[in-house]
């Protein structure tokens, strides 16, 4: 069953709430590498026992092959576009080598990225209060370490810590629009459809996990904890639905 609006609303505020929380952390004090690889592990985690727990047991009662088929190719296929589009305002100007003015490529492609993990959300409410819920904690711990880094960078090019932490709110907004939209526009789907959509979600946050949480996670030296952290975090998830 699918939740009101104001409740999918309220929930949503709390991974905004976590994106400016790391946003303004970051802007004093920018965290230990390994502190983020911790965290981002634990994340991929989190956010994979929400796919493997709550949106593919959904996709399976479908029994719709070809909506699954759709759907992951369309997941895989608006990711992959996102990342070149990403590395086309990241890439550095012929020029000199420098970044677009204000770092306009950088905020334009995590303004995309949130608002993507908002509609990721609405996909979830969609399907239902209990997995858009379970969805919206994965998906804060995520972006908790966006905002972060989003500060973090900014920071590195002497942004004062007023206009990032204004920047990052601003960003975090993104998530209750790419929520509302999603909900909104997909509440009362059904049959191939439904399926469609849940495919592509599980597709988006199977790439997050392992092109972008992971593959910047392994960037630092791995210790025993924190390879330890991913299956923290895929357990406390899981219990976490065992016990809802």
């Amino acid at each position: 069953m699918a939740a009101p609006l104001p409740e999918i609303l309220t929930l949503t505020l709390i991974p905004v709430a976590a994106t400016i929380l790391g946003g303004v952390a970051a802007s004093f004090r920018t965290p230990g590498e390994r502190l983020r690889s911790f965290v981002q592990h634990f994340a991929a985690g989190v956010v994979f026992a929400a796919v493997a727990g709550e949106l593919l047991p959904e996709i399976t009662q479908g029994h719709q092959p070809l909506g699954v088929v759709i759907g992951f190719v369309l997941g895989v296929a608006v990711m992959l576009a996102l990342r070149q589009i990403a590395g086309w305002l990241e890439r550095p100007l012929a020029d000199g080598g420098r970044q677009p003015s204000g770092n306009l490529g950088l905020i334009t492609v995590v303004g995309i990225d949130v608002l993507i993990d908002g509609l990721l959300i609405g996909v979830g409410f969609a399907a239902g209060a209990r997995v858009g819920t379970l969805l919206v904690v994965a998906l804060t711990l995520e972006l908790l370490f966006l905002g972060v880094s989003v500060a973090s960078s900014l920071g590195q090019v002497g942004t004062p810590p007023g206009r990032t932490i204004l920047t990052v709110t601003g960003l975090s907004l993104l998530v209750i629009l790419g929520a509302l939209l999603g909900s909104t526009l997909l509440q009362g789907l059904s049959g191939l459809a439904l399926e469609i959509v849940l495919s592509f979600g599980a597709a988006a946050l199977l790439f997050l996990v392992t092109e972008e949480l992971l593959t910047e996670a392994h960037e630092v030296k791995e210790t025993p904890l924190i390879t330890a952290a991913f299956f923290a975090g895929f357990v406390a998830l899981y219990l976490l639905e065992l016990m809802s």
